[in-house]
């Protein structure tokens, strides 16, 4: 789980097409996507979450413009396993350009690189307060779209704190389940990591 919420946090990248590829899920209508996508957020969010989701081209694009702070993610088509996100719309600049870098063909490091040296020069703002993230992971069929449903599906939330340190903190960076962690300590991109037990 933490190596598909890391290639998320950096940056998701649509896939080629709105098809069902290399054991892809099968494709969801706007309706579908939007009801995924908003089941990550928590409840009082989601009627005016902005929802992102695939055109038949396999774009990313606004399947719904909504008047809250919230940015939802709809299931990519292209993989196998269902994963929605939402984030705070303070994030929307960091989480939007780690796309477009990948999108020309950067990858892992090369995308952090680009971005944090753009947030060190002021051009890619960050939140100047705690920004968050919330996720489902579920395996190939868990999303039921008659329902909008996602059975056995589970949470993992995350904080951004750009720039926090276990020392400024408390908060350990060593990974764990138990207690709230700190992944990129130190970074534009920290954040505070908690694993909820379902």
């Amino acid at each position: 789980m933490r190596t598909r919420l890391i290639a998320v946090l950096l940056g998701w990248v649509p896939g080629a097409a709105l098809q069902a590829q290399d054991g892809g899920t099968p494709p969801l209508r706007a309706t579908g996507q939007i009801a995924a996508a908003v089941l990550a957020a928590p409840p009082e969010f989601r009627a005016t979450a902005t929802v992102l989701g695939y055109g038949a081209d396999g774009t990313l694009r606004t399947l719904r413009e909504g008047s809250g702070g919230m940015i939802c993610l709809a299931p990519n088509p292209a993989e196998k396993d269902f994963h929605v996100a939402c984030y705070h719309r303070s994030l929307e600049p960091f989480m939007a350009r780690g796309r477009a870098l990948r999108a020309q063909g950067l990858k892992g490091e090369q995308v952090d690189s680009a971005r944090f040296a753009e947030v060190r020069a002021g051009s890619l703002p960050m939140p100047g307060q705690a920004a968050a993230l919330y996720q489902l992971f579920g395996k190939p069929g868990s999303f039921d779209p008659a329902t909008g449903t996602a059975t056995g599906a589970q949470s993992l939330f995350v904080i951004y704190v750009p720039g926090l340190t276990p020392e400024a903190s408390g908060i350990p960076e060593t990974p764990a389940d138990d207690v709230p962690w700190i992944m990129s300590a130190g970074t534009p991109r920290a954040h505070i990591m908690f694993v909820p037990k379902m």
